[in-house]
């Protein structure tokens, strides 16, 4: 039996995203005419499921992008912890973890095992994002809520659903990610996390 039901959505586009420019923990960028499109469809996908809480992170672009549910009064709490990782210096500037080669020799350090490799002096690694996602899970943990909607970040996802099913970090570029996905991961009566839909986007097909 399902003891809980996590909709984890990522944020909707913003104009860094559609220019390519790192957005991370410290950027706090709104969504653009295409991202509150990809919103405002998910809403009306989603807006029968009786969720019970809505949690997003700090930054605008994740709450931006549930305020549909909010509207329609459901709880919403905000939590720093599910904030994106903190890219450190590298934020605002237009590089791509598809073409920039930083981005390419820091994945490649992730996924052979320096899960403690920053991207930059002032940035996080995914171990320090893992310990964030932890005390989130921690609260989470003390609510009785069955339904649960998450509006958070990249790179953010695919650390979380390591931490929720148990995955080494060396496995996050598994889990795909592009703007109003959503994964579907349900808590089982044992505990255990089970993923039910991957990165799912069928519900941006009416924009």
């Amino acid at each position: 039996m399902i003891q809980r039901e996590l909709y984890i959505i990522r944020h909707g586009q913003t104009d860094h995203n559609a220019r390519g420019i790192v957005q991370g923990k410290g950027v706090d960028l709104s969504l653009n005419d295409k991202g509150r499109k990809q919103a405002r469809v998910f809403f009306e996908a989603y807006k029968d499921i009786p969720f019970e809480i809505v949690y997003s992170s700090t930054l605008r672009r994740a709450q931006e992008s549930i305020v549909d549910f909010v509207k329609l009064g459901i709880p919403h709490q905000v939590f720093s912890e599910l904030d994106e990782i903190s890219w450190g210096e590298l934020e605002g500037t237009a590089s791509t973890m598809e073409s920039d080669a930083t981005f390419q020799n820091l994945i490649k350090k992730w996924r052979e095992g320096d899960i403690h490799a920053k991207p930059a002096p002032s940035g996080e690694s995914p171990f320090d994002l893992q310990q964030r996602q932890k005390q989130f899970l921690a609260h989470l943990f003390t609510t009785s809520q069955k339904k649960i909607l998450i509006a958070t970040h990249g790179r953010f996802i695919r650390a979380f659903l390591c931490t929720l099913t148990g995955r080494p970090l060396t496995d996050m570029e598994a889990f795909t990610h592009s703007n109003l996905c959503l994964y579907k991961v349900n808590q089982l009566d044992n505990g255990a996390f089970e993923i039910e839909m991957h990165s799912e986007t069928g519900h941006l097909s009416a924009i």
